[in-house]
Order: structure tokens, then sequence, then C-alpha cells
């Protein structure tokens, strides 16, 4: 189990990268990390903090982005993906000036703040633009890495950060460039997921595995997805299950499925994430009571895949 959180193995890599390259610059929308605060200490010209102001950190980014920064824009990721988001796709995905935009709190890692502060349609919205990456980030090794790969990024690209602290599932040499990894393999089925849901379906895949039942596990972690190799991973399994804490409509489901039709390759496929039927949540009480309501809990997630693979 890691100690630190994937906000602060990025902004760590972040400021040590920035140390030695100038043009790293931060844009804050009144975030805070202990990570960045030395950040601001000794790099004073390389942070802006502007406020509760989302839109206006998207325009300060692009504008040194087109003077030749590398600019990281963060804050809470449903305000800095869903209030930008005409900032965004002018700015970015049409006229193509490339920031990393860091959103934390992924799915609904701010738990007790309510539906304003849960972000699960990111992804969907996010890849549905031109020139916009986005990488939804599976433990600290992940973030530390991401914030390397976004310094050489050509196109701007979307990290979405947990907010929790979540085990480490890789480890300091792993490759992350090719989009997807397989983490436990079988010749039956997949769980594919992203993000949070990879340690659970982990943890369901071993518990199946106890009950004779063969479940490898994908974590596709950047979207568009790497569509050849997932297409190699796939091929000649029996059945595919999609994981995600995510309304369905346009997210990691919907992308796996686009890439097999495109690949003509016909395989049996049970999305499982939020269902829209259910609208947006209200409880609390936790992460595990909000997951319950939607049938993302382990108890919910193991009746699924039992049905479907039956």
């Amino acid at each position: 189990m890691s100690n630190i959180s994937q906000r602060d193995a990025f902004w760590t890599r972040i400021y040590e990268i920035a140390r030695q390259d100038r043009d790293v610059v931060v844009i804050s929308a009144d975030m805070g990390a202990p990570a960045l605060d030395d950040f601001r200490r000794d790099l004073p010209s390389q942070f802006v903090n502007v406020g509760i102001a989302e839109q206006n950190a998207i325009l300060v980014a692009s504008g040194l982005c087109m003077t030749g920064k590398k600019v990281f824009v963060y804050a809470i990721a449903p305000f800095i993906v869903l209030r930008c988001l005409e900032q965004t796709r002018v700015l970015n995905a049409i006229m193509d000036n490339p920031i990393t935009i860091v959103g934390v709190g992924a799915g609904f890692g701010y738990e007790d703040s309510g539906p304003t502060h849960h972000i699960t349609e990111d992804i969907a919205i996010m890849r549905s633009m031109p020139r916009i990456g986005v990488n939804s980030i599976t433990d600290r090794v992940m973030a530390s890495a991401f914030a390397t790969l976004s310094c050489r990024m050509k196109s701007t690209n979307y990290v979405r950060l947990e907010r929790q602290v979540l085990p480490d599932l890789y480890d300091e040499n792993s490759d992350f460039s090719k989009g997807l990894s397989v983490l436990k393999d079988s010749k039956d089925c997949y769980i594919i997921s992203t993000g949070s849901m990879t340690h659970v379906s982990l943890k369901i895949a071993e518990k199946l595995e106890t009950e004779g039942i063969s479940v490898g596990c994908i974590d596709l972690f950047t979207f568009p997805i790497n569509s050849d190799l997932l297409v190699e991973k796939v091929k000649g399994v029996k059945k595919l299950i999609t994981l995600e804490e995510h309304f369905l409509p346009g997210g990691l489901g919907s992308a796996v499925c686009e890439v097999l039709m495109d690949n003509e390759i016909l395989i049996p496929v049970k999305r499982i994430g939020l269902s829209t039927e259910k609208k947006y949540c209200y409880k609390y009480g936790g992460r595990e009571v909000i997951r319950s309501y939607y049938g993302l809990d382990y108890k919910g997630i193991e009746r699924q895949i039992g049905k479907f693979l039956i």
C-alpha cells in the first residue's frame, strides 16, 4: 500500500521537472496540495493561482502555451472539465494549444460533497473532441509517470486523478506508453476497467479464480484507445466485461465496443457502470454507499458478472 496519493505523486514529479525546466508552469484554480507548497515557495515565477475561476485558468494556460510554455492546469475534476468545456473546445481542441488539464477526484472521489462534485461524464466528454487525450490514472506510480509523459505531449492531455490513496499495482519500471496493460491473463474472459475500478476488478477476478472461473484483467488508462493492442489482447476470448465508475453512454464500455465493431470482432460484451436510469445520486455515507446505489458495490458487480458468465 502506498502512503502517497496520486495527486502528490504527480505534483512532486512536476516540481522535480520544473526545477530543471523554467518553461514548466502550473496554473491553479485556488487548489492546494502538500506537493505544491514547495512549488509555490521555490518557483514562484512558474506558479499562478487564478482563484476560483476555472474558465480563466484555461484561458491563461492556453495563452502561456502559445508563448512556448509547458502548462499544467489544476482543479477539482468536475469544474476543470465541465465548467470550462467551451474554452477547452475552442482553445485546445480547435486551436490545438497543447496544455495538460489535471483534475482530481475522478468518479465519486469527493464522495461526501454531493453530485456537483462527482465527475461521471468526463471520459465521454473529453474523448469526443479531437486533439484531446484522456489518461485515467490507476495508482501513484502511473501518476508520476504521466507527469513526465505530459511534458512531452504535443496535444492537450486530460489527467484524471483519484483522490483516495490506493495500493500500487505497478512498479517503477512499468511502461505506460501503450495505453493499456494486462494485469491478469485469461483465455476465456477479460474485465476491462479504468481508474479506481481496476483495483475492484482485480479483487473480483481473484475471487472468481477460487471458484474455478478464469477471468483476466486489462487496465485501460489512455483514450483514444490503442486499438491494435486491444484487438491483439482480446482476440480469441469468449466474453468481455467493462467496468467503470462513469455513466455508460460514451464511457469506457462504449469506447471498447467501438473498437470491437470497427475491427469486426464479435464478442459478447457486458458493460458495467452507472445507468442513466438511476440519475444523479444524492446519497451520503461514503463511496461504497454511492456505488451500491448504482449496483457497483462488490456484491452488485459479482452478481452482474455471474449472470453474464453463466
